[in-house]
């Protein structure tokens, strides 16, 4: 009674398995799996992108897209122009000196010292 039962689970068992097998060929074949579909897109893709010709450029594409470049004038200096009479004019001006303000030439100018260092107290002791 029991080989028979192990006989008949084994015949059971062998048949589930060919049955599965057998859907998953079918399966295969209908409905290709992910992989295959990503296979045949990328092929379809670089097919695509082989056979892509771009079309040649040409030196007139770019008239009236871009402006021409010419070169700006260079300008100017207002200074060029009364440059001798400023020379002349910078030469001649008084020299000034911070301090000397109401002080003629004649006498010197008192130097004060500014920085001073000042004691400090020594604190009261108790």
């Amino acid at each position: 009674m029991l080989s028979q039962l192990r006989t008949s689970t084994a015949r059971s068992a062998a048949s589930a398995i060919t049955r599965v097998a057998r859907v998953n060929t079918v399966r295969t074949f209908i409905a290709p799996t992910v992989s295959r579909r990503a296979d045949f897109v990328q092929e379809l893709y670089l097919k695509e992108l082989k056979a892509y010709k771009p079309t040649p450029i040409k030196d007139s594409d770019a008239v009236g897209q871009v402006q021409t470049f010419t070169v700006p004038k260079t300008p100017k200096s207002p200074e060029e122009a009364d440059l001798a009479s400023s020379l002349k004019e910078y030469e001649n001006m008084a020299v000034e000196v911070e301090g000397n303000e109401g002080a003629s030439a004649s006498t010197p100018a008192v130097v004060e010292d500014w920085l001073v260092d000042e004691e400090e107290e020594e604190p009261a002791h108790h």
